[in-house]
């Protein structure tokens, strides 16, 4: 079942102004396009085109035509192509990315990790000295002409994305559980990309490359968000934290089409900088004016009927009120639009609305958990892989994300389990028939939402009872930790816990009938669909 919405509207590729300047300014008699708006003293002007690459060598031939009405973007400022698929924008002369935003039914290259190339990066000096081995190396002049390849691909309305939050390998004996414990299980994955939603590592960096190799054997193109974990933390200050990023991946905050959505990645994360002793400094939720100026300028080329799919690292309710009611007050006018985040090592839906500037009913917002789980940590199995249990009692794993138009629906795998392991039952396996009015059942439904219906019986053809929704600690994750305090070194062990926004709790009924039942639980999710579990129970 997909959330439905109606579909209208044209393809980004259709439109023909300047977001957010009111079209392009009139050509220059040298025919070229001029930047929109009047250059800032001591700003050059990036031009180039972006072009049917035909030979798929990655440049610009004397017969390859260029694109029309395809988006470029200085991170700030968008620029559509012309008729002939030139563009011009204002750039920043010592620090600035270009990049072009990939329209529907098209694609950029891939490199040898099937990160998809999309970007230029201009930094004549390189970044500052303290940032090696990693950073951007230096760029030299710019270029007089910034060209993008584009190759023709025909994209359907219907698709699938693979949803990691946070892989956060600490070495390569975390990238190898990755490989185990879930890499292993989605080989032949006919997903169209998958997207990571930020702490990709865990302060290492030298693990970025190993983690894409890994990646890269799924085949498919892989897209990332950047996380606090992702950051050159020896940076002074913000505006080079993200420079190891940058040069491996292209910009943090970018968008691009695939098929009939829309998805717009933004950097959340604000870096204090390195404090004075060199010791890696703290970091807030924050969006930049640039990153506003874009999601806005984006926004504003996207028909109202389409999908809008926005990733992050750190949930938007993290974000200063402020911060919050501009990003929502953008959104509003999308009321197509769902939003991602990570980062908590939990997961949770939530609905979001007037009270945060969100005009337009309301907005669905996932936070997917994580693909570590927590933290790589607990007690291991006979694979030696560790539990490493969410701190919402949920499994590790990964999201799917199913398109069709401009609908969407999510599904939720837990690492190594079949398809249907969607929740956990709790209550004792033996009760006493006078103790079972009183005898509590827990029920995490890793995935379930607020707008979830969750109902168990004891017993075939018994009255079906309806569970209450009820934030609170799972016991599940509580008796796990409790074992593992008993034996394994405190720095191995599960993190402490977080109330779980997915518990749904009820009582046994009074008087049940005596020996052996099934307790079946069943849920009815957001989208409709039904998910079940059951558990015997001994009554005595």
């Amino acid at each position: 079942m997909f959330a439905t919405a109606r579909r209208a509207g044209s393809s980004l590729l259709l439109l023909g102004c300047l977001s957010c300047a009111g079209g392009f300014a009139s050509e220059s008699r040298s025919n070229v396009p001029e930047p929109a708006r009047a250059l800032r003293a001591g700003e050059l002007v990036a031009r180039g085109r972006v072009f049917h690459d035909e030979d798929a060598d990655g440049r610009r031939g004397a017969r390859e035509r260029g694109l029309p009405g395809v988006l470029v973007s200085n991170g700030s400022e968008i620029a559509i192509t012309d008729a002939e698929g030139r563009y011009a924008l204002p750039i920043d002369p010592e620090d600035a990315i270009v990049f072009v935003l990939k329209p529907r039914d098209w694609s950029t290259p891939l490199d040898s990790f099937e990160t998809p190339r999309f970007a230029y990066l201009h930094r004549p000096r390189g970044s500052p000295q303290a940032l090696r081995p990693h950073g951007v190396a230096p760029s030299g002049p710019l270029r007089a002409s910034i060209d993008f390849p584009l190759r023709p691909r025909p994209e359907p309305e219907r698709f699938e994305v693979l949803l990691f939050g946070d892989t956060q390998p600490r070495s390569l004996a975390d990238i190898d559980l990755l490989a185990r414990d879930v890499i292993a299980g989605l080989a032949g994955s006919r997903a169209a990309f998958g997207l990571s939603l930020g702490d990709l590592v865990h302060d290492d960096l030298a693990l970025f490359e190993p983690l894409d190799e890994l990646l890269a054997t799924l085949r498919i193109p892989w897209y990332r968000a950047i996380g606090n974990h992702d950051l050159d933390l020896r940076a002074g200050g913000d505006a080079d934290s993200d420079d190891s990023f940058e040069s491996r991946y292209g910009p943090a905050t970018y968008a691009f089409q695939y098929g009939p959505a829309h998805f717009i990645v933004l950097d959340d994360v604000h870096y204090h900088g390195a404090r004075a002793d060199g010791s890696p400094g703290g970091y807030r939720a924050g969006l930049t004016s640039a990153a506003m100026r874009f999601l806005g300028a984006y926004l504003a080329q996207v028909p109202r009927g389409e999908l809008v799919v926005v990733a992050m690292h750190i949930p938007p309710d993290r974000l200063d009120p402020d911060e919050q009611r501009a990003f929502f007050g953008l959104l509003s006018g999308h009321p197509l639009a769902l939003s991602l985040s990570a980062h908590t090592h939990l997961q949770e839906h939530r609905f979001f609305g007037p009270e945060v500037g969100y005009a337009a009913g309301e907005h669905h917002h996932l936070n997917v958990g994580t693909t570590s789980g927590g933290w790589w940590l607990g007690a291991e199995d006979e694979s030696g892989i560790p539990v490493a249990l969410m701190r919402c009692g949920a499994p590790k794993g990964w999201w799917r994300l199913r398109v069709d138009g401009a609908r969407y629906a999510l599904d939720f795998r837990a690492s190594r389990r079949p398809a249907a392991y969607q929740m956990q039952i709790h209550v004792p396996g033996r009760v006493r028939a006078e103790d079972a009015a009183a005898t509590e059942v827990v029920v995490n439904v890793f995935a379930g939402s607020p707008r979830d219906r969750v109902e168990m019986r004891l017993g075939e053809g018994s009255e079906w009872i309806p569970l209450a929704r009820e934030p609170r600690f799972d016991p599940f994750y509580l008796e796990q930790g409790a074992r593992e305090s008993r034996w394994l070194p405190r720095e191995r062990r599960l993190p402490p816990p977080a109330k779980s926004p997915h518990l749904w709790v009820g009582r046994l009924p009074a008087l049940p009938p005596r020996g052996t039942s099934l307790l079946e639980v069943r849920s009815v999710d957001l989208f409709g669909r039904e998910l079940s579990a059951r558990r015997p129970i001994a009554i005595e």
